[in-house]
């Protein structure tokens, strides 16, 4: 039961992925899709054809059938649901990614109905496989589609207004997808464009594809130096984004700031990692700014309630629902931001005017699976009556984990969904403050699970 995760489905090849867990999986699910075509992509890791093969037999002992769109992006899945392939609509769609994790492991990002198929539901969906028997096989059923050129084509018709910008542009695919559709979109639409690490390999050779981690971006950095006005950095499967200037690592926070000038009175999501200075700046200008969970799912299905504009994670998750589906698309994301540039917005400028604060990166705090949300509780109980000398509180949000508000900034702690962790971050307009406020949440965290 560990592989089923709340926004998906990850575990190591052959050892928790094989012949006979994905072929329940792809039976199980088949039942849970109302149409006939499910549409099917997979990562660059050298594991991901034989999973697919075996999803195949699992989804066509369901009845279901099966459209190929062979090797892609994460965002090029997504965007099979939005599109009819001879006729045919898929009812759902199925990534088989390890998205940034290393190479041994794959998984299983699945939409139903355009709709985050996440949390209870594959709870659910891995007691049934856990209860099931090995499904028979059936003739194969699968359709081969070009999802990768109608992609191509849609994201250089969508910024066919920015053929031949002048800016120099350098990128690190990190031998991930974003290598199978980007060279080409840049080259389609006359830019300036290096990249590196573009061959997709499952193997990571040069580095981790994370790029949410600073030590990841080491050689993009030496490239922007040398050779570019902007850097973009990707991970395994292209639906996070680093956007990097010469000045600045913007992340996803920021970057909605950024996107969302060019929106009149724009809906955002946030999530609670997010830096006060995004909603209070969001609010400043008219918009309409929401704190939300962390998770890509929660964000897509928050969106969709509030018919959002626009949502983002810290970690690069950009979701457009302006002028887009309302999914995270790295790519997409890419060429909003040199629109940006393209209509005369210098990116450090704007970032300069923001109000200064001191933010930590997210800090992990080790623990188990059983322990991790039974800490959270604690900790809430125990700010109900805070030590003496624990910061002044002015409230406290507890839509994911807890983050708690005090009069200079804030602190957060919250359990990681994925893993055995608990995840921290504090942000203050005094970097003496912003370490105030972790060695107070620390110590409560502590407190916290010395008490259980």
């Amino acid at each position: 039961m560990s592989i089923y995760r709340e926004y998906d489905i990850r575990g190591i090849f052959e050892k928790e992925l094989n012949e006979e867990s994905v072929v329940r999986i792809g039976f199980a699910l088949a039942g849970k899709i109302v149409g006939e075509y499910v549409s099917v992509g997979y990562d660059a890791r050298s594991h991901s054809p034989i999973l697919f093969e075996y999803l195949v037999r699992g989804l066509n002992a369901g009845g279901k059938k099966v459209l190929d769109m062979g090797l892609v992006p994460t965002p090029v899945n997504y965007f099979t649901n939005y599109q009819e392939w001879d006729g045919i609509t898929p009812s759902a769609s199925v990534m088989i990614t390890g998205s940034h994790n290393p190479s041994e492991y794959n998984g299983f990002k699945i939409t139903v109905d355009k709709t985050p198929f996440f949390g209870e539901d594959i709870y659910a969906l891995g007691r049934e496989c856990e209860a099931m028997a090995m499904p028979n096989a059936v003739t194969r059923e699968v359709t081969k589609i070009d999802a990768h050129k109608r992609y191509v084509d849609y994201i250089v018709n969508a910024f066919a207004h920015l053929k031949g910008m002048p800016t120099k542009i350098v990128y690190d695919c990190g031998n991930g997808v974003a290598g199978v559709v980007l060279p080409e979109i840049f080259e389609r639409l006359e830019m300036s464009a290096k990249g590196i690490y573009i061959e997709p390999d499952g193997t990571f050779p040069n580095h981790h594809p994370d790029p949410s981690v600073e030590h990841n971006l080491q050689d993009v950095k030496k490239l922007l130096a040398k050779e570019g006005d902007i850097a973009f950095a990707y991970d395994g499967d292209a639906d996070r984004i680093a956007v990097l200037t010469h000045k600045n690592n913007i992340k996803g926070d920021m970057m909605a700031l950024l996107y969302s000038m060019k929106m009149q009175n724009p809906t955002v999501i946030g999530e609670v990692k997010c830096s006060q200075v995004m909603y209070d700046e969001l609010e400043r200008r008219g918009a309409k700014a929401v704190m939300y969970k962390t998770g890509h799912s929660n964000l897509k299905v928050k969106m969709k309630e509030l018919n959002a504009d626009l949502a983002c994670e810290v970690s690069g998750h950009v979701f457009f629902k302006n002028r887009y589906f309302g999914y995270d698309d790295a790519i997409y994301a890419t060429f909003r931001m040199l629109e940006l540039i393209h209509d005369g917005i210098d990116l450090d400028e704007e970032l300069a005017k923001l109000p200064k604060v001191y933010s930590t990166e997210e800090i992990k705090v080790e623990t188990t699976e059983a322990q991790k949300f039974k800490i959270i509780d604690r900790v809430k109980e125990l700010l109900q009556n805070p030590p003496a000398d624990f910061p002044k509180i002015k409230d406290i949000i507890t839509v994911d984990g807890v983050r708690i508000n005090f009069e200079k900034g804030w602190g957060l702690v919250r359990a990681s969904n994925t893993t055995p962790v608990l995840v921290t971050r504090f942000e203050s307009t005094e970097e003496d403050e912003a370490k105030r406020y972790e060695k107070a949440i620390n110590e409560l965290i502590i407190q916290a699970k010395n008490s259980l």
